[in-house]
């Protein structure tokens, strides 16, 4: 039989695991695993946070047009061209950045909502390159937030198809050695710039099969010689009607000939070629096992047991990559349900759950730079694969530092007040510790109560 308690610790792990944070005043949900369920119902791909977002390929044609003007005219000229370009790149990805948080205060689908920000960071871009930095939030709206529920091939597809992820890794520059654009090239005496293979590499060790899977070097070479051609339309005008930014398969820089990749044959067939081969990874027996262990470690430990993984890369190959199967297997492992929050909170997510827990409806504060004070700037891992998902990237005494400033600014906006000894209970339901209770009681002002509670270890783990 359930207790009253074990209940109450089911619906904090299905608000603060599985969600993004309890609020205040939340309706309580009877049944926490239905809620989590149901939420699949109602997730709105373009939720109305983002409903003044640009469409991708509106702001890669805007951001051509400003790259046009730095070509132009005398050096005083292009020097101003080149500071706006820069100015409204970073202004874009510092609005694009709100509008996310602002999406994750407001949802009605925390779990879905999580789910897109974990996907997101698997499919890591960077914004350290200012023409990847002002289409990384399209990137997350049209490549992920579509496809978050759908099967895992549709999305790895929309992400490998994307002109974010085409210019992160460079397979825009890659041209096949043999193809008739190289040919060409040396006829007329022209560098030739050859296959890029960062691309192919990443699909294969980081989106897929993940490494020390059984490919060689052999494999990712073929692979990206099938992905030649794969390119994005024409960033400036673009001839023909072509959309800026928009998925072009050009054929002149495709290598030609079949392809050997992991001991099958891939006849060529241009561009559906490299579709052949996204087609098998996605539905590899080792990408199965990757994304189990991925989402096992994002939900359940940072270390999870190699049953869950392997319960959770069953439901992944019977159901042929469909995500909401896989879920559904991980709202029901008992695993994932342990009273005891083992997940520590990377600086998003405890930012995010912090303004959640006092009541912020919208962000009244920049939240970029806010992110970057504390470690994780939004869609800046530094490297392909992401941040990590583990206690020991974020838990360092100069990070928990950070917070505890954090969290002093955060209460200084909060839109309400609150008593930090009602909010604690209400937020940690069956979970608030004795030693954080006391440790809020004590404190000499409300303010400083409620930053305790947010940087309580109760509030930092999930």
């Amino acid at each position: 039989m359930t207790t009253a308690a074990s209940q109450a610790e089911r619906l904090a792990v299905a608000m603060n695991r599985f969600g993004l944070g309890a609020r205040p005043g939340d309706s309580i949900p009877t049944d926490a695993k239905r809620w989590l369920i149901d939420q699949f119902e109602r997730y709105e791909p373009t939720p109305p946070a983002f409903e003044r977002a640009l469409p991708g390929a509106e702001i890669a044609h805007r951001f051509s047009e400003g790259r046009m003007a730095v070509r132009g005219g005398d050096a005083v000229a292009k020097m101003a061209a080149r500071k706006e370009l820069r100015q409204n790149g970073q202004a874009l990805y510092r609005d694009e950045v709100q509008m996310r948080a602002r999406s994750a205060l407001a949802t009605g689908t925390p779990f879905v909502e999580r789910l897109v920000h974990f996907w997101s960071n698997h499919f890591a871009v960077s914004a350290d390159k200012l023409p990847v930095a002002v289409l990384a939030g399209a990137f997350e709206r049209e490549a992920i937030r579509p496809h978050v529920l759908g099967n895992f091939e549709d999305m790895l597809l929309a992400v490998v198809r994307h002109p974010a992820m085409q210019l992160f890794l460079d397979q825009i520059r890659s041209v096949g050695p043999n193809s008739p654009m190289a040919q060409n090239g040396e006829r007329r005496n022209r560098h030739n710039p050859g296959i890029n293979e960062n691309l192919a590499r990443e699909i294969m060790e980081l989106h897929t099969l993940g490494v020390r899977t059984g490919y060689t070097q052999a494999d990712v070479t073929q692979f990206a010689l099938a992905l030649t051609g794969w390119n994005v339309q024409g960033l400036g005008a673009g001839p023909n009607g072509e959309q800026p930014g928009a998925f072009a398969y050009r054929p002149r820089r495709h290598e030609p000939g079949p392809r050997d990749i992991l001991g099958k044959t891939y006849a060529d067939t241009g561009e559906e070629q490299a579709g052949a081969v996204l087609h098998d990874l996605a539905t590899h027996d080792a990408t199965a096992t990757h994304i189990a262990t991925k989402l096992a470690r994002h939900f359940i430990a940072d270390e999870p047991s190699d049953s869950t993984v392997q319960t959770l890369a069953s439901a992944y190959t019977a159901s042929g990559g469909d995500l909401k199967a896989v879920y559904a297997a991980l709202v029901a492992m008992p695993d994932a349900w342990e009273p005891r929050a083992v997940k520590f909170k990377t600086p998003w997510d405890w930012t995010i759950s912090s303004l959640r827990a006092l009541g912020f409806e919208r962000p009244d504060m920049p939240v970029a730079p806010l992110l970057n004070q504390l470690g994780q700037p939004v869609w800046r891992p530094g490297s392909p694969a992401g941040y990590d998902d583990a206690a020991a990237s974020w838990a360092a005494p100069d990070a928990l530092v950070r917070r505890v400033e954090a969290a002093q600014r955060i209460v200084g906006k909060a839109p309400v007040e609150l008593d930090a000894r009602q909010l604690a209970p209400e937020l940690l339901r069956g979970t608030l510790s004795d030693l954080t209770r006391r440790e809020i009681g004590r404190a000499e002002s409300g303010p400083t109560a409620l930053a305790l509670l947010l940087v309580s270890p109760d509030f930092q783990r999930r």
